[in-house]
């Protein structure tokens, strides 16, 4: 058994993570704000290392241990907000009184419910979305704000992303209603919720998209950017900070 050591920033941790699962990993962990991935000892070390070059990769032998049970332990259960308690699929804990059970899965593709910015579109869909409401989730990753929608009682709920692999896999974890596609595809004053968790130009690229699914006074939550690279050309009605991400409310 061996491992490498991966250094990434916050916000490619969840790509880096869905490219490791493909790679065959035996188990992840998050180390000094690196993510340790294990391979089995017939693994390719070298292709492995030319794979992940850009990510300055550190080798290391590894004694035998069950890195199944150490992934595990490195994912534990975990409130967010006031109403959501994020479990990975093995977990067996108990959700606490008034929060609602969110399963995310580690090794998928954007949204872990880790990344602050995912965290706060969390947050905030708790505050907006009332029941029976529209919602579309623009960039769904690996869809768990359409699924934190539907746990809210929205009454209908798509999402959508360009990333053919990624819809799949959020398909059959969640059986959402999510499409390969862009937002395009979407009915002009449809949505009384709008949620994009993506990057700052994506969002005022789709700026006029957002507006024109969205019904009069819905409300667009934005996030997915620091606070040193806010869109420009929105006026939200409120910011929603953590650590340096910020989500925007419009």
């Amino acid at each position: 058994m061996f491992s490498l050591l991966l250094h990434a920033a916050s916000d490619h941790e969840d790509f880096l993570i869905a490219e490791l699962s493909e790679c065959g990993t035996a188990g992840i962990t998050e180390e000094d704000g690196a993510i340790r991935a294990f391979f089995d000892d017939r693994a390719d070390r070298a292709a492995l290392l030319a794979n992940f070059a850009e990510f300055s990769p550190e080798l290391r032998q590894e004694q035998t241990t069950d890195w199944e049970q150490v992934t595990k332990d490195a994912w534990p259960s975990m409130p967010v907000g006031e109403r959501f308690y994020l479990v990975p699929p093995w977990s067996k804990d108990a959700t606490p009184p008034g929060r609602l059970r969110l399963e995310v899965y580690p090794g998928m593709a954007c949204g872990t419910g880790r990344h602050p910015a995912t965290q706060l579109c969390l947050r905030a869909l708790e505050r907006y979305i009332k029941p029976g409401a529209c919602v579309l989730d623009v960039g769904a990753g690996s869809g768990i704000l359409s699924a934190a929608a539907a746990l809210l009682r929205a009454g209908k709920v798509v999402g959508c992303d360009t990333d053919f692999e990624t819809v799949r896999l959020a398909r059959e974890r969640h059986h959402l209603p999510l499409f390969a596609g862009s937002i395009d595809a979407v009915r002009s004053g449809w949505a009384d919720v709008i949620v994009a968790n993506i990057d700052s130009a994506t969002v005022e690229l789709l700026a006029p998209e957002f507006t024109r699914v969205a019904k009069p006074g819905a409300i667009q939550i934005l996030s997915g950017f620091p606070a040193h690279d806010i869109p420009e050309g929105l006026h939200p009605i409120q910011t929603l900070a953590q650590e340096e991400w910020r989500c925007l409310v419009c």
